[in-house]
């Protein structure tokens, strides 16, 4: 009984919440045809400004009104419905002093972003979107959802008024109807609201050549930070190398000692051209990675940090060569940004995967206050595996602890 009651209580509040965010748009063309009447001489004009006040009104509630409904929907449900709206590209100024918004040249960055941002509305499919769930979503899940609170009224009313049968018929409709009329609004939202898949193709489309342009962005960078450790480190070492050979042979007959001691520095810098190379692979493929696979290679990695790291893993796993190694790449960006920004001691990693993919949980006891800054690394760390369709959670707040999940969806080798 207890739990009946319950769930009536919590149906009837619900119930209310739909109401209130799905009637905004016909209260609105409501209160406007009252201003009609009221306002209305006789001259068929007089209707003109409060049908133009409504229409201003409903244009700027669509889209207001749909976030609400995906909040509550995915509050009471867990139904995560996508926005899908199309982004604005940012606004540059160019050297003539215009801003440049993707449309049309202004001459100020204020007037760039106006016209950009009703430009860029007229233009997207989600707000039309949005506008028409206003006009569905009253006629549906409204009207099913005012049933408990109409009911609720009828039953004040007829107490009021001495019906006592108007009141317990109101009270029994709105106490029976309160737990199931909310439920409407979830599907009626998934139906109506969700990205097309015209929307969703094109929203994949640009994801993939963001990711594209990045990747390429990415592996220049790669190639010129290799370039650059060759000809600054290993190259500059064997061509000292080779003079240092030179003169030893020269120097043979007729200086034996300085020869040798030429071999000796030789030697040297062989062996530490060597350790430079193996360094530049290591940074480029781990041979441990490609050897024994993920797990090993992240415990290879904390041992090597100056933090106190446990690694738990539940089981041993083979991934994909590329997918292995974005993650490790991640977890080392991951300790690396842990000594060097949060001033953290001590950090976990934990490893686990179930039937759709691999989660990787990075936890340090640094400062906190992480976030996700254009060109920073956890931004990288993010495009990275959004090629193979990752994703990065971040919760850092102030004092710390620093909380990072990585999550690729793949299939285990």
């Amino acid at each position: 009984m207890r739990q009946w009651v319950s769930s009536a209580c919590v149906g009837f509040v619900r119930a209310c919440v739909v109401v209130a965010v799905t009637m905004p748009v016909p209260a609105v063309w409501a209160a406007a045809v009252a201003l009609w009447i009221w306002w209305w001489g006789g001259d068929p004009w007089s209707g003109t400004v409060p049908f133009v006040w409504a229409c201003i009104g409903t244009l700027a509630l669509a889209r207001p009104v749909s976030r609400m409904v995906r909040a509550v929907v995915a509050k009471w449900t867990g139904t995560v419905i996508p926005a899908g709206d199309r982004q604005a590209a940012p606004v540059t100024q160019l050297s003539t002093g215009y801003w440049w918004n993707g449309f049309s040249y202004e001459r100020t960055r204020r007037d760039a972003l106006m016209d950009q941002k009703w430009r860029t509305r007229w233009r997207d499919p989600g707000f039309w979107r949005d506008l028409r769930f206003t006009a569905i979503a009253p006629l549906t899940a409204g009207v099913v959802a005012a049933v408990p609170p109409a009911g609720a009224v009828a039953a004040v009313l007829g107490f009021s008024r001495s019906s006592l049968l108007v009141g317990v018929l109101g009270l029994v409709v709105a106490v029976a109807a309160a737990p199931y009329t909310w439920r409407p609004v979830v599907p009626v939202a998934v139906r109506f609201l969700r990205p097309s898949p015209a929307m969703t193709l094109a929203d994949r489309v640009d994801e993939l050549t963001a990711q594209r342009a990045d990747t390429t962005v990415a592996q220049a960078a790669e190639i010129r930070r290799i370039e650059r450790d060759l000809h600054d480190g290993a190259q500059a070492r064997l061509v000292a190398l080779g003079l240092s050979l030179a003169t030893a042979e020269k120097l043979m007959e007729t200086d034996p000692d300085q020869a040798r001691a030429l071999l000796r520095d030789a030697r040297v810098g062989a062996a530490t051209s060597l350790n430079e190379l193996r360094e530049l692979v290591r940074g480029i493929s781990p041979p441990v990675l490609n050897e024994r696979g993920l797990v090993d290679a992240v415990r290879a990695l904390a041992l090597d940090s100056p933090l106190d790291v446990a690694v738990s893993a539940g089981v041993q796993l083979r991934l994909d060569p590329p997918i292995e190694s974005a993650v490790y790449f991640g977890v080392a960006e991951l300790l690396t940004n842990a000594v060097k920004h949060a001033h953290a001691t001590r950090a976990r990693i934990s490893i686990t995967r179930d039937e759709t993919g691999v989660a990787v949980d990075v936890e340090d006891d640094g400062r906190g206050g992480a976030s996700v800054s254009a060109g920073g690394g956890l931004a990288g760390l993010r495009r990275r595996l959004a090629v193979f369709d990752g994703t990065v959670e971040i919760t850092s707040p102030a004092g710390g602890p620093t909380r990072v999940r990585m999550v690729v969806p793949c299939e285990s080798l």
